[in-house]
């Protein structure tokens, strides 16, 4: 009689999640590393880029908005792709796109290609922006908070590296392996889940009832049926969740697109200082990342935070409004400091859902409709600027966008949950 594997000990499958763990937490961290390295790899060095492909200042606007747009469409569609595959099997599919991606935009002849490697990339992040949530709600249930916090400062890190690493590398060895060097972070990220892939592969080979017991099982994505999906739609948390997430979109994607030149024109610096400015933006998210999960994973009422980030804003966006060259770098950390939402956002959406399935809807929708209407902001202020000749009605529309953050926060603040929402329609 052929020998048949005896299923794991007690011992044995504990130490196996607890590799697991091991192994899914290095693989969120590499994940994160690679959401937002593509995002700000080419405004800062497009003068080097329009020698070999021509580029202009239409075209830097439309490369400006797919980062959000691209986050938007496959936000909402995840949920349908996810239909055959496991978690683990989306989120390498997705940076196996971010991979192509990174080495097609390198290698592009012309304008057309390097939008649509640029859409691939964007692409595979989207879609792993939406899995990540339900990733980590799976792997480590009791600290949706920290490891949250871990992967949303990753990405804020990675974030500002690009803006200063692009023109030196561009200078040395060329603008192509500037923009497809990104490509090894990729790579590298896959690793892991090749690795979580093939020991879920070998388990169920092995003992599929014990396979099928452990909590660290390569599931399916849960599936979110058109009842639910629908459903959604009709949650006044969920579109107050989406409408908090698009007006922290908006403004930080015009600021990547656009703050630059405003602090050039406005406050008088060089553009090797407005790099650095542009940087100092995008680093303010670090300790936000770090502490606003963790605070509003243990807060009641996360209105406190949604506060603190309306009066940075504002108190920003005034500065470079009324003294614009008096203390520039404290108005740009100020309004950088605004988008400590983005991670509350993110971690609300596993505290703000009890199931898998409620987790996945709620993360596809908020993504989808937030990045939807973050990718207007670069398209808004450039139209903006372009009627008035001047800085001053941008600058106002970006303070009257935050009447949103006002309403969908005083929803999003209260502790409730999406499945309420469902219970109630069905009721």
């Amino acid at each position: 009689m052929p020998h048949r594997p005896h299923p794991p000990t007690g011992d044995s499958a504990s130490s196996a999640r607890a590799g697991g763990r091991a192994l899914a937490l290095v693989g969120i961290v590499l994940v994160a590393v690679n959401l937002r390295t593509a995002v700000a790899a080419l405004s800062p060095i497009f003068s080097q880029i329009s020698v070999d492909v021509p580029v202009d200042s239409v075209g830097v606007g439309l490369l400006g908005t797919l980062p959000p747009l691209c986050f938007a469409v496959f936000g909402l569609l995840a949920p349908a792709l996810k239909r055959h595959l496991r978690l683990e099997t989306l989120l390498i599919a997705a940076l196996c796109a971010i991979l192509i991606g990174h080495l097609a935009r390198g290698l592009s002849p012309d304008y057309a290609v390097l939008a649509l490697a640029s859409v691939l990339t964007f692409a595979g992040m989207g879609v792993a922006n939406v899995v990540l949530p339900p990733i980590v709600k799976k792997y480590f249930p009791s600290s949706i908070g920290a490891l949250t916090s871990v992967y949303v400062t990753i990405m804020a890190l990675f974030s500002l590296i690009p803006p200063l690493v692009a023109v030196p590398v561009a200078d040395s060895i060329g603008w192509r392996v500037s923009v497809s060097m990104w490509a090894v972070l990729a790579l590298v990220a896959i690793v892991p889940w090749l690795g979580l892939w093939m020991r879920d592969r070998r388990s169920t080979a092995a003992a599929a009832p014990a396979a099928s017991d452990s909590p660290l099982d390569a599931e399916l994505l849960p599936e979110v049926s058109s009842a639910v999906a629908g459903t959604v739609w009709r949650s006044g948390l969920a579109w107050s969740m989406g409408l908090l997430f698009g007006a922290t979109s908006l403004n930080v994607y015009a600021a990547f697109a656009w703050l630059p030149e405003i602090l050039i024109d406005l406050a008088g610096v060089s553009p090797a200082q407005a790099g650095v400015l542009l940087s100092l933006y995008a680093g303010m998210g670090i300790p936000f990342s770090l502490l606003v999960p963790v605070l509003a994973s243990r807060m009641r009422s996360v209105g406190p935070l949604i506060a603190l980030g309306l009066v940075f804003y504002v108190l920003g966006y005034g500065g470079l409004l009324l003294a614009p060259a008096a203390l520039p770098w404290l108005w740009v950390a100020l309004a950088g400091a605004g988008p400590l939402l983005f991670p509350l956002v993110l971690v609300l959406v596993g505290l703000r859902s009890r199931t898998p399935e409620g987790t996945v809807a709620l993360s596809g929708f908020t993504q989808g409709i937030g990045y939807a209407l973050g990718a207007l902001g670069p398209l808004l202020v450039g139209v903006l600027h372009e009627l008035s000749g001047g800085w001053t009605a941008p600058l106002v529309f970006l303070l009257l966008t935050l009447a949103v953050v006002v309403v969908a926060g005083r929803v999003v603040a209260r502790p409730r949950m999406l499945e309420d929402d469902w219970h109630s329609s069905h009721s």
